[in-house]
């Protein structure tokens, strides 16, 4: 069965409803939008070389729907989430085409978030919020939908990750370019690529924190993810078939140790929060939050990257589990030594108060 068909038929399975809710890549619309493309590259070559012009080459610019061919004007195109890209700062492959397939990108990273975000909170929560989830799954076994909805997020990333993907290549072997190879390292570099986002990895936690409950889901499924707290070089790894696998680094590019207490920066570098902290010149206590908006990621060296950082509470938890000495040892440093800086500040500002 080809990709096109099994997209189809996932968008209107047993996950319908749940889709409706959701954006997705409009694979079918763009596939024959690049078909029409071929069409309009092939009747391009034989006008050049039958060397025609005028009314003929004019139909043929119109007819190119992916607007490759004619040379971009000079403004950019808003897709949302604060994403704006310049026609004029990369090649003419930022067409309506490739502006297209950004905002659906922006809108699917955005749902799958948020979703995520709202699962995880959930699982960690208790007392009224857990009381009204069970309420509005009619008593349900709590654990068992979350699992669920876990795994119907699991299916939509990376559907769509794969759809994105083959559409890519696609533009790559019709235009004989790698337009959409270098549109795809734009994604991430624009922080919307899908199966580089924090929010997979603790997606991914949440389930390995499931694998040895009685879930009644496959064991097959839990396979898809995998853990090695052991090695030199700690990582998850994400099986989205035999022959791909997405790995996850659990170092901390700082300490170079195992992530404690980890935090996902906005352009997707994990560090632990005590080695978060000093890079962004604040004190423990103060947290991430209060990081100047000048601070730079120590990997990639983007600015403006603190502010937003996300917390792996699952992630945490789930070495919490499986690392349990090598957790409290850790947790014992970091809160010595958020004393000592609570200490030596508190300190400073009662000596600046009296003018000393």
């Amino acid at each position: 069965m080809k990709f096109g068909e099994t997209f189809t038929e996932y968008l209107h399975g047993e996950q319908e409803r749940f889709l409706n809710k959701c954006s997705h890549v409009e694979y079918k619309r763009l596939k024959k939008v690049l078909k029409s493309c071929r069409v309009c590259r092939a009747l391009e070559n034989q006008s050049s070389s039958e060397h025609a012009e005028g009314e003929e080459s004019n139909e043929l610019s119109e007819f190119c729907r992916c607007n490759s061919c004619p040379s971009p004007s000079k403004h950019t195109i808003n897709t949302g989430n604060e994403m704006e890209v310049d026609l004029l700062t990369i090649p003419p492959l930022f067409s309506m085409f490739f502006a297209e397939l950004t905002r659906e990108a922006t809108e699917i990273a955005g749902c799958f978030s948020s979703r995520v975000r709202r699962l995880l909170h959930l699982h960690v929560s208790s007392g009224v919020q857990r009381c009204m989830w069970r309420l509005r799954h009619c008593f349900a076994d709590d654990q068992q939908v979350m699992i669920q909805e876990g795994r119907m997020l699991l299916d939509y990333v990376t559907m769509n990750a794969i759809a994105i993907s083959k559409i890519l290549k696609k533009y790559d072997k019709i235009h004989g370019s790698v337009s959409g190879r270098d549109f795809k390292t734009k994604l991430r570099a624009k922080r919307i690529e899908l199966l580089q986002s924090p929010w997979l990895i603790e997606l991914g936690a949440f389930y390995l924190n499931f694998s040895d409950s009685d879930s009644g889901e496959p064991a097959e499924f839990f396979r898809k993810f995998s853990c090695d707290l052991n090695d030199t070089q700690p990582a998850m790894t994400m099986s989205i078939s035999d022959s791909v696998k997405y790995e996850y680094s659990l170092t901390c590019a700082i300490c170079l140790d195992t992530v404690f207490n980890p935090y996902a920066l906005s352009c997707g570098h994990l560090f632990c929060k005590g080695c978060a902290c000093s890079a962004s010149s604040v004190l423990l206590f103060q947290g991430l939050k209060a990081a100047p908006r000048s601070a730079k990621c120590p990997v990639c060296r983007a600015v403006g990257v603190y502010n937003d950082a996300v917390q792996m509470t699952e992630l945490d938890l789930l070495l919490r589990n499986r690392c349990n000495d090598y957790w409290k040892e850790r947790l014992r440093a970091e809160r010595a030594e958020m004393v000592k800086q609570s200490k030596e500040y508190w300190e400073s500002q009662a000596i600046l108060t009296m003018g000393l």
